[in-house]
């Protein structure tokens, strides 16, 4: 069957790149972050009133590399009587004329890791078939960014700190993406699971616990971060050496090989035990931490993260760190929400060991800080930042989906990033585990306050339960298409929500463990969401992705798109209808009829007690 073939074409795939080559372990002092001699020109905070210089160079060999991908993707996309090969030829002699091509991945925990995964290897041309008729392998060599929140960021994370690998060598390379074991039980456990779990933690603490001695605040994000290296790092002792501003040093990156890789967290200040729609988004990209927020719009050099910065800078008797943005604990700080999931452990049978890390944080940061990760503020003093953010020695960052922005859209609708469309992937848990849009309804929101819009642009969408009463959140649909109806330029919404298209995907965001069979299944759901089963519900589906991506490019060249775009446009935008009345009980049902079995426990019952349950369990 071809919504089968696909998929069982990629277990073969034997071209793809070794987990043994990756982003550089080259933090001084492993996990610990250590004093080093300062470069010529020390680290200094930037203004974010324009891309760095880095972000700029790079963009320069990216944009060139995506010229052949973008002509081999949509020349396939049967656009037809169009020469869409032929128009990216055309335009490609003027970079800033090209496509230029966002991926969003949400959060979500597992839910949203494999989800994202799915769709990562249907839009990836390394994948086995991905390239033949109506698929849409070439997608991702042809994105400029991808960026990622929570769950969606272990996915991004596992594939650029393992050399920018395919999904299919996650899955099938040993230790790495093994969920079979819950990750606070450890890898490996096996016939001696209490032994090898005491040993895990104590490995654990033992780590988090150089840091500490290093003179650096740690929190219980330091230990969910060391936890998720073990799963997500095919390195030994889950690579403590190994740092997020090391994927600018890969030599596929440097050369503009692979999207730019950006996370997303918030920002709480003291106080405060909710994230409002006013908190800073801060992101993390393999050159800087910052923000485009008005509290701080600023940027510093992640590889100095910890350093004495003071006034925007580095005094002359102030010392250079680096390793503090160890990629574990940046993949941690994004998804901190999972801190709560530690704290379980209080009352369980945990190694002692752990139990008095656990207390001693506890008593520094009081049980409302549990989300908290502990960042030396780099802003300190800087006169380009709010009193609020500039008085304070240390940075409360949490969760990249507290604000309820669960799809990390803020860094790709920023004006100087001119992003022309966004494919938002969403596994956000909002109606019995399944997306409601309202990830979109808060960014949409956002962009209305001009005291945190920064000048974005977003365009309108509907409430929530508009989405679930117009089915708009179990199939795509495309928001900002007539860019006349926009006050600045923004980029065309692509909205991909999760749906059973040939499985029951809502999983909870608590569920910490799952068998190789329904981690793939999972999997091949994502993958079938975004290519609509294969092409199976909608044959134009193809040729309307196309559409999409041209869009912006051809209006900018005064080009007039083909007559399949029309109908995309007509069926997949939405066309301003609103219907908020309350809707009935929202219970999808499996889409495609395969050889899939479906889960025997819907996630919202599984919900309830997987995650206590292996908590309890696990000795």
């Amino acid at each position: 069957m071809k919504l089968n073939a696909i998929l069982l074409g990629a277990a073969l795939a034997s071209a793809a790149p070794s987990l043994d080559l990756r982003a550089l372990p080259n933090a001084p002092d492993e996990y610990a972050p250590a004093n080093v001699s300062c470069p010529a020109v020390k680290p200094t905070v930037r203004s974010a009133s324009k891309l760095s210089q880095n972000e700029t160079d790079w963009l320069e060999s990216r944009r060139k590399e995506v010229v052949s991908p973008l002509k081999n993707f949509l020349g396939r996309l049967n656009l037809t009587n169009f020469d869409a090969s032929a128009y990216i030829d055309r335009v490609s002699t003027n970079t800033s004329n090209l496509p230029n091509v966002g991926i969003a991945v949400s959060g979500g925990g597992y839910r949203a890791m494999l989800n994202g995964a799915g769709a990562l290897k249907a839009f990836d041309s390394r994948t086995t078939n991905s390239t033949a008729s109506g698929q849409l392998g070439g997608l991702l060599q042809s994105a400029t960014y991808l960026s990622a929140l929570s769950g969606g960021g272990w996915l991004v994370g596992s594939v650029f700190i393992n050399n920018f690998t395919t999904i299919n060598d996650l899955q099938t390379t040993e230790n790495t993406w093994d969920l079979r074991n819950n990750i606070l039980e450890g890898p490996d456990v096996k016939h001696f699971q209490i032994f090898k779990t005491i040993d895990y933690w104590t490995e654990l603490v033992d780590t988090v616990k150089t840091k500490k001695e290093a003179g650096f605040n740690t929190s219980l994000t330091d230990y969910w971060g060391r936890a998720l290296s073990y799963q997500f790092i095919n390195a030994s002792d889950g690579g403590p050496d190994y740092t997020w501003s090391s994927i600018a040093l890969m030599d596929n990156f440097q050369r503009g090989q692979t999207p730019l890789p950006i996370l997303v967290a918030d920002g709480r200040n003291p106080g405060e035990l909710v994230v409002g729609s006013n908190s800073t988004v801060y992101e993390f990209n393999p050159w800087e931490f910052g923000t485009f927020d008005s509290a701080i719009y600023s940027f510093v050099p992640l590889e100095y993260l910890g350093s004495d910065f003071k006034g925007g800078k580095i005094s002359d008797n102030g010392s250079c760190v680096r390793g503090f943005d160890n990629a574990g604990y940046i993949m941690g700080t994004s998804s901190s929400l999972f801190n709560q999931g530690l704290l379980r452990l209080n009352g369980t049978k945990i190694p002692k060991i752990f139990k008095s890390a656990i207390e001693s944080i506890l008593e520094d940061l009081g049980q409302d800080n549990d989300d908290i990760a502990n960042y030396p503020n780099p802003f300190y003093e800087y006169t380009g930042a709010t009193p609020n953010i500039a008085n304070r020695s240390h940075l409360s960052v949490v969760d990249g989906g507290e604000d309820g922005q669960n799809i990390p859209l803020h860094p790709l609708i920023q004006p100087e990033r001119h992003v022309d469309v966004i494919f938002a992937v969403d596994s956000t848990a909002n109606i019995h585990n399944w997306p409601s849009g309202k990830s979109l309804v808060r960014t949409y929101e956002r962009s209305l306050s001009s005291a945190v819009s920064n000048g974005t642009v977003f365009p309108a969408v509907p409430d929530p339960n508009t989405f679930i009463n117009l089915g708009l959140n179990k199939r795509p649909t495309f928001f900002g298409c007539d860019s006349k109806n926009l006050t600045k330029p923004a980029p065309l919404i692509v909205y991909l929500p999760n749906a059973p298209y040939t499985y029951l995907s809502n999983t909870s965001t608590f569920d910490l463990s799952y068998s190789y069979e329904d981690r793939d299944d999972m999997i091949t759901n994502g993958y079938n969401v975004v290519t609509r089963g294969n092409g199976t519900e909608d044959a134009n589906w193809p040729s309307c992705v196309g559409c999409a991506i041209l869009s912006r490019s051809a209006e900018r060249t005064s080009t007039t798109l083909p007559e399949v775009c029309s109908k995309c446009f007509k069926d997949y935008c939405w066309d301003g209808t609103i219907n908020s009345t309350e809707p009935e009980n929202y219970e999808p049902q499996i889409m495609i009829k395969t050889s899939l079995a479906p889960r025997e426990l819907p996630g919202s019952v599984a919900a309830i007690f997987s995650f206590a349950l292996a908590l309890a369990m696990m000795f």
